[in-house]
């Protein structure tokens, strides 16, 4: 099957969530399949895997209403888009879209490296749920990445259309951390500075746990670097405003748990990633956190600095700590892009099924 996967979400620099979910499913896919993707910057090859190319126009460019038009020249089976934004109009191929999470509903602040313009139509989308059903009713298959958000699409009735799973996955661990050896007292955050991922809760722990530093890992403007300063005392936060992959994983190596407190995730890769390393997670009480790390996550409520201190005091205990490291091992084992590039398949078959009866159906003079 000749699949054309949509790579035009990838970053130029490094990985965010969706771009890495996007180049694990091309890597993973193409092990077995004719896989051809499209990408609009040629620095994206660069955290892409080795596969063959086009490039056409970016998502967010006006040219992204015809860009089906210039899909239909290259001739594939079925088209792949890990975001659900992806244009159609005058399509003649099966379309699989992707819908991720529901979270700007609720949370309608736009992440910030998106144009003005762009940011102004995302808040005017998220503001009804009729948008996001004219979108993913352009599809054949919709994909989602979690049970939980499979839910909340059949809760809201986004779609008409098969809703099937594509789970994202970490990458291969380079190593497992040996539970004897020698851990520092740090804690790590991965993930944005956004308000519904509740940092201020995090950083406010820290004024109960001396001895700890707090990393932050990912980019920070100056401003929100300001405001969560203020929070905590000035030598138990470090920012790193960015890290490299292989820093990211000296960090996991080290420290005692990965902690996270959002309110609300698509999936929280920072989690999967934390215990297929062996690092133990402390993460927020919420259904998709639960989906993700089963048993083998210390749950904790979002609004409490105490209990977020708390669970990490009880990691102080070696045999605690090294249950929770080989509980996260295992979790993390029922995982892989071998099993998310099978998915992937399925649903692209199904996209193929589902464009063919709506296109006999169309030419029997049925409706759509």
């Amino acid at each position: 099957m000749r699949i054309l996967v949509d790579a035009r979400f990838t970053r130029t620099d490094q990985h965010d969530g969706i771009s890495r979910y996007g180049a694990g499913l091309i890597a993973a896919l193409a092990t077995t399949d004719d896989v051809v993707m499209l990408i609009s910057d040629p620095r994206q090859l660069a955290l892409l895997p080795d596969v063959p190319h086009v490039r056409v126009t970016s998502p967010l460019s006006p040219a992204e209403l015809f860009i089906a038009l210039r899909i239909n020249r290259l001739r594939p089976d079925v088209v792949v888009c890990p975001m659900q934004t992806m244009g159609s109009w005058g399509r003649r191929y099966p379309l699989v879209l992707t819908l991720h999470d529901l979270i700007y509903y609720q949370n309608p602040t736009p992440p910030g490296f998106l144009p003005l313009p762009v940011r102004l139509l995302w808040r005017l989308y998220h503001l009804a749920y009729w948008p996001q059903r004219m979108l993913l009713d352009r599809a054949d298959v919709v994909a989602t990445i979690s049970e939980t958000t499979a839910r909340l699409i059949g809760a809201h009735r986004l779609t008409r259309r098969p809703v099937l799973l594509v789970g994202n996955a970490p990458q291969p661990a380079q190593s497992h951390r040996d539970p004897a050896a020698p851990r520092s007292p740090s804690l790590l955050y991965m993930g944005s500075f956004m308000p519904y991922k509740n940092v201020e809760t995090l950083v406010r722990a820290m004024q109960l746990l001396p001895g700890h530093t707090l990393h932050l890992l990912s980019r920070i403007t100056p401003t929100r670097r300001a405001e969560l300063s203020a929070l905590a005392p000035e030598d138990r936060v470090v920012f790193h405003d960015g890290v490299t992959d292989a820093a990211y994983q000296d960090l996991l190596h080290d420290s005692t748990a990965l902690v996270t407190l959002s309110r609300a995730e698509g999936y929280g890769l920072p989690v999967i990633e934390a215990m297929a390393t062996g690092t133990p997670v402390i993460a927020s009480d919420i259904p998709i956190f639960r989906e993700v790390g089963g048993r083998a996550a210390a749950y904790v409520d979002p609004d409490d600095p105490a209990a977020v201190a708390a669970a990490v005091r009880s990691l102080d205990d070696a045999g605690t700590w090294t249950a929770a490291s080989r509980a996260g091992v295992e979790r993390a084992a029922t995982y892989s892009w071998a099993t998310s590039a099978h998915q992937l398949r399925q649903a692209c078959r199904r996209a193929v099924a589902e464009f063919d009866r709506r296109r006999a159906g169309r030419a029997a003079g049925a409706l759509p």
